[in-house]
Parts: C-alpha cells; sequence; structure tokens
C-alpha cells in the first residue's frame, strides 16, 4: 500500500521538477574519487583515467516487475539499484555511480517518493556508489523507475559471457530459489487479504525467501573474493532470469555445451521445505525462478583447488564440447536437456 490516509501528503507539483530532484537528493554524498562532477549541472562529469567503463540500465514498471500492494517503496528503491548494481559485478568490475529516472501518477506524494529514495540512498551507502544524475516526469500509468549504473574495470580484468572453454568448471555463488518462492508466499498473502482484509500473515516461517524476493543483495563481495583467491572467471553472468536462462546464455555465446548435475544444485532449507508445501519441484524453481542476483561463473580446473572450500561459492558442472549440447545430469543419473523457462520481460510471462 503507498499511503496512509493519516500521514501528510504533500503534492509533489508544489516543488517543481528541479525543486523535487534537489529535495530527493539533498542527503546523497559524494564517495568516489571517479566523480567530478554529480547532480546540479547539465551532465556528470566523470573521470576514469586508464580504466574501461561499464554501463548498464534496466526499466522497473510497476504491474510488471512490482506489486505496490507487498513491496514497500523503500524496499523497492534499494532492490532498483542492486538489480543493477549485479549487471556490474557480472563483469568483474567495480560500481561506482547511478543515475535514476522515475515516472510518477499524481497518487503519490512527496512522502512516498521520499521513501523510495530513503532505499535508494540506503543502497548507495551499503555500497559505496554515488547518484550523479537522473530525471523526473509524470506518468498516466502509475510508477516507472530507470537506474542506469557506471562502473570500472581495468582492461585485463573484464569477464563476458562469450568466453567459457570445454572442461571449464561451472560455479554459482550463494543458493537458488528463495526469490521467487517469496514472490509465491507474498501473492498468496495477497489473495488472503483480499478475501479477509483484516487477516495478519504469518511470515515468520518464510523470513528468508521474502528478503530474498524484497531486498536482494548484489555480489559485490564476490569481486573481491574472486581477487584475493587470484581467479578470474573463464566467463561470468548475474543470475536475474533464473540459472537454466543464465547459463544458455553463457553455452550459446561461447559455442559450447555444458553438464549441469541437479544434485549439486545449492539449496536453502526453507527453499526445500516450502517447496514441499507448496508442491513445487525444488529444481524447477532453482532452474526457471529469477530474481536470485547470485553470480554464474566459469573457472578453469587448475583454479580448482583455491575455491573448492570457500562456502560463498558450489561447483555444479562443467562445460563440454559444443556437440554435446547442454544438459542436466539429473539425481537419477539421466540426462536431460535443458531449456529455458525463466522470466521473460518482453512478453512478461515464461519464455517457451
Amino acid at each position: 500500500m503507498i499511503e496512509d490516509k493519516n500521514q501528510q501528503r504533500t503534492s509533489i507539483a508544489e516543488l517543481g521538477e528541479f525543486g523535487l530532484i534537489s529535495h530527493l537528493t539533498q542527503n546523497f554524498k559524494i564517495k568516489q574519487t571517479t566523480t567530478v562532477k554529480a547532480m546540479g549541472d547539465d551532465a556528470a562529469v566523470l573521470d576514469f583515467k586508464n580504466k574501461q567503463t561499464l554501463i548498464t540500465t534496466d526499466l522497473l514498471v510497476e504491474g510488471v516487475h512490482f506489486d505496490l500492494s507487498y513491496m514497500p517503496l523503500k524496499h523497492l528503491g534499494y532492490k532498483a539499484v542492486m538489480v543493477n548494481l549485479s549487471d556490474v559485478y557480472a563483469m568483474n568490475g567495480n560500481a561506482t555511480q547511478i543515475t535514476v529516472s522515475i515516472a510518477v501518477s499524481n497518487r503519490f506524494p512527496l512522502e512516498a517518493l521520499e521513501e523510495l529514495y530513503e532505499g535508494i540512498h540506503l543502497a548507495c551507502e551499503t555500497y559505496a556508489v554515488d547518484l550523479v544524475g537522473g530525471d523526473t516526469t509524470s506518468s498516466t500509468k502509475g510508477l516507472l523507475i530507470s537506474i542506469t549504473a557506471i562502473g570500472e574495470v581495468t582492461k585485463k580484468k573484464a569477464v563476458y559471457r562469450n568466453t567459457a572453454k570445454p572442461n571449464d568448471l561451472l560455479v554459482v555463488t550463494g543458493d537458488l530459489g528463495a526469490a521467487y518462492l517469496g514472490l509465491q508466499v507474498l501473492e498468496r498473502e495477497k489473495q488472503v487479504f483480499k478475501v479477509n482484509p483484516n487477516s495478519q500473515p504469518d511470515l515468520t516461517p518464510y523470513t528468508y525467501l521474502v528478503e530474498r524476493q524484497l531486498k536482494p543483495e548484489a555480489r559485490k563481495d564476490i569481486v573481491k573474493l574472486l581477487k584475493d583467491l587470484e581467479v578470474k572467471p573463464t566467463s561470468m553472468i548475474d543470475i536475474s532470469d533464473g540459472l537454466s536462462s543464465e547459463i544458455i546464455h553463457i553455452c550459446t555465446q561461447s559455442k559450447v555445451g555444458c553438464n549441469l548435475f541437479e544434485e549439486k544444485i545449492p539449496l536453502d532449507p526453507q527453499v526445500i521445505s516450502t517447496c514441499e508445501e507448496f508442491e513445487l519441484n525444488s529444481t524447477t524453481i532453482a532452474l526457471s525462478g529469477g530474481e536470485d542476483y547470485e553470480l554464474l561463473f566459469t573457472i578453469s580446473q587448475k583454479d580448482y583447488p583455491k575455491i573448492k572450500a570457500n562456502p560463498n561459492l558450489t561447483v555444479i558442472g562443467h562445460i563440454t564440447d559444443e556437440s554435446e549440447g547442454m544438459n542436466l545430469i539429473t539425481r537419477a543419473n539421466q540426462k536431460v536437456k535443458l531449456t529455458a523457462q525463466g522470466w521473460n520481460a518482453l512478453f512478461n510471462k515464461k519464455e517457451d
């Protein structure tokens, strides 16, 4: 819900566009030496000297990417930043700046936008990125958020999707499937609330799942970890659309195949128990759920000793010749063709 009728409501029209931007960004402080000029001029000025610049952008639309009946605006602001920072870290880079543009309907008072920017501010503080620009405009269709993230990487450290090689190991960070299940729990409680507005949901058994959906964390720590371990991935991608979709992206662009082992896919105990409750297959959820914002990468086998004991990393398979295809090896040791059934943002439905 976006507002409480007892709360103060200040019309954003009272401030005007530049007054609104100035008001919402007044608490943002500059942290990066690469930021020469941030807000307040015709354009931001950034100086990366001899490093390569990374740029990525995402558009989030109310009713397509988020539902404000259970997504608090502060969490939405935080998550919108994470979605973009994750892409920078997937290039083995360091995120340094963001721009934020919003289109907002007149049902949102100033206080609602302040909440949204509180989340953006927390993300900037936590991940040491500077807000250096953006835009605001009106919308007839609710809330739209477009964030662009800018980062840096030294030329030799950049990692792409198209450079995996046969015999490389397939590695994933963290665990998978929790964000999708968090969404299912929230959707279920929304339906219960519609029937009985006095019902109070007990989300205690699903704390981890709901947090993974509403407040994901981008894996900045993995970039530093790999550097400290002296491991450079041979390819890398972030897991936004589901594990199977991301593996297929790497294999297709690298012109290789893969064997992914079902028994190796890391699952949190809450994922396993909630899949049983919802009568869902946990492997399907991990493969197709999406929004985990973990990192999937490949490494040379010679680097395996460096990562094998690390609790943040799990080897889930290996890269093969393209002729062998992309396969899931089931717990029953059957080879099944890997298919993409993750999120398709263009059509707002699962891919066939």
